[in-house]
């Protein structure tokens, strides 16, 4: 592996435990400056704090992001966009490459691409090209890997989920990001599958916390590599208590309850 590409990597993944705790701050393209991404600085902190190895976001925040103090935290570039707003709300396109990234001091760029949409075929082609040119430079490229589309009845779906982090590894990725299937028994076939680091992402806003700690747990056992969630820690209660509680399960194997005692301000 490129030296650059491995001292990046050991920026946004824990040396000892080998996994990462990622928080995506990229959401006001899709859907505006929602609760938890207004005060990008001010959350920034906050999940920096509770142990977040990396934040990620599109080309034009650090500059409303950058602390100067605190905690330090691995930076990703997002270099695929889309609004909410439109007819085709699945079909990503790119808006930055790799030397943006460089320029901001990045540890890594992501590229999200949707298959089985209408567009697939250009999203593929700009992921194969990104992972090329980020591979000359020595820069880490996070896949974010969904199906959806016409054909797609459950992105949820195992044999689905699997082709998603298949195919990200097979198109140079260095970490691939996909949807939890549910349980660790299944979702053990999609790390089996995959031999780069598979994170798992967010979904919807939950209401019980109880809930994420435990599907980051379960991914966990069956051989994950941590986790990409956004809004279910930026617009938490307690955002820095819940990301130090997700440190305790993906650093330290914690014990579900055991970050429950974190979570709910019993364990200093």
């Amino acid at each position: 592996m490129h030296l650059g590409k491995s001292v990046r990597l050991e920026r946004i993944f824990n040396r000892v435990s080998g996994r990462t705790i990622i928080v995506p701050l990229d959401h006001g393209v899709s859907v505006g400056p929602i609760f938890g991404i207004v005060d990008l600085r001010d959350t920034v902190n906050k999940v920096a704090d509770g142990g977040a190895n990396a934040v990620l976001m599109h080309k034009g925040l650090p500059r409303r992001s950058h602390r100067g103090a605190g905690r330090d935290v691995g930076l990703i570039i997002h270099l695929s966009a889309s609004t909410d707003l439109s007819p085709f709300p699945n079909a990503k396109t790119l808006v930055g490459d790799v030397e943006d990234a460089i320029r901001l001091g990045a540890d890594a760029v992501s590229v999200h691409i949707n298959i089985g949409d209408e567009t697939e075929s250009k999203m593929l082609g700009e992921l194969g090209r990104i992972s090329t040119s980020a591979n000359n430079w020595g820069m880490p490229v996070l896949a974010m890997v969904y199906a959806r589309g016409p054909k797609i009845e459950n992105e949820y779906d195992p044999n689905v989920v699997k082709h998603c982090a298949r195919l990200g590894e097979e198109l140079g990725a260095d970490v691939v990001k996909v949807p939890y299937t549910g349980d660790p028994e299944s979702f053990i076939h999609v790390v089996e599958g995959c031999e780069i680091p598979v994170v798992i992402a967010g979904g919807p806003k939950m209401e019980n916390e109880r809930d994420i700690l435990q599907m980051v747990y379960d991914s966990i056992q069956a051989g994950g590599a941590g986790l990409s969630v956004g809004r279910n820690i930026f617009q938490a209660q307690h955002p820095s208590r819940l990301v130090k509680a997700l440190h305790g399960i993906v650093h330290e194997d914690l014990m579900v309850e055991e970050a429950m005692s974190i979570l709910e301000g019993s364990v200093a």
